[in-house]
């Protein structure tokens, strides 16, 4: 029996959707809604990124206050009210010359007439020794999650956008104190970050600095203890006694499951125009993985609706 023979007996998606943050949960929405028949492949909880947030304030019409999880539940439940299932499990790689199109989990291979990839970005790392091995014993990429663990006690984030000044702010009202430190004399991050900085008064920046080396405790079980920086306008070397880094010095896209199946820019992202139409006919690219100027929960949920939309014109067709 031939493959697509064999694919003929199981279940085909009319769309399949890799992950379930707000581009993925979006364009689940809309399919579901259009009669389609989709999925959402998503490993972890929904939400993604977006799930990690503490508080959206730049998303239209949330003017009370709102956690990223809270929305991420809410958009979850509703794409699922209108029938669009979630499978459990991660995509690891990806057959699209095939028909249809294949897609294969450690547990099993699915099938769908068109896909959406909606992988997202993960926290990009600074590239320091042993910064794998102390991840989980004081480095962290997300404040929100593993700040708690470090209330009372001194702790450094690295970076200088948004993100980095949302941690230090979070992190400021729960650690003694905080170290923000930044490559430049300025922080990439919007306006209202900087006011909401130079009023706290347990945060201290250290300009034109960069982490060289994370400082331990406990040879046989090691944990952070400190992080050495180093000023590149002076090179002086300082030690910054803290219990914890949390890192925000950006993303990187995640497409290494495609194996190459999908043109992507110089930075790894999916090349993508503003309808979510890739270069292969039946696939598309949404949210924070498609290359494009701004990455926002807004901008992610408009490229779910555009995918979705795209992907019945297809099919229809």
């Amino acid at each position: 029996m031939t493959e697509q023979a064999g694919a003929a007996e199981r279940e085909v998606l009319d769309v399949a959707i890799v992950g379930a943050g707000p581009a993925g949960l979006t364009a689940a929405l809309y399919a579901s809604r259009a009669g389609l028949s989709c999925a959402m492949f998503e490993m972890l909880s929904p939400g993604g990124q977006c799930a990690q947030t503490e508080h959206l304030e730049n998303y239209p019409g949330y003017t009370r206050s709102t956690s990223g999880f809270e929305l991420s539940m809410d958009m979850y439940e509703q794409a699922s009210s209108f029938g669009a299932g979630t499978i459990s499990e991660e995509v690891t790689a990806v057959d699209f010359s095939a028909e249809p199109n294949k897609l294969t989990t450690p547990f099993g291979t699915y099938y769908a007439r068109t896909v959406i990839v909606a992988t997202g970005t993960k926290a990009a790392q600074l590239g320091l020794p042993r910064e794998e091995e102390l991840r989980g014993r004081g480095v962290s990429y997300c404040a929100t999650c593993d700040g708690n663990f470090f209330r009372g006690k001194d702790v450094a984030v690295i970076g200088g956008g948004n993100t980095a000044a949302a941690d230090v702010i979070y992190l400021a009202r729960i650690c003694r104190k905080v170290y923000l430190v930044h490559r430049r004399d300025k922080l990439r991050a919007t306006a209202i970050y900087h006011q909401r900085l130079a009023e706290l008064d347990n945060v201290e920046l250290c300009w034109d600095s960069v982490a060289v080396e994370f400082l331990t405790e406990n040879d046989e079980r090691p944990r952070v203890s400190g992080l050495r920086i180093r000023n590149q306008k002076t090179d002086g070397v300082r030690d910054l006694a803290v219990s914890a880094v949390f890192i925000a010095v950006g993303t990187t896209p995640n497409t290494e499951f495609l194996g190459g199946a999908l043109a992507l820019d110089a930075g790894g992202y999916i090349i993508a125009d503003g309808t979510g139409r890739t270069a292969t006919a039946d696939v598309f690219a949404a949210g924070d993985v498609r290359t494009k100027e701004l990455r926002q929960v807004v901008t992610a949920v408009a490229d779910g609706a555009n995918c979705a939309e795209s992907a019945a014109d297809f099919l229809n067709a």
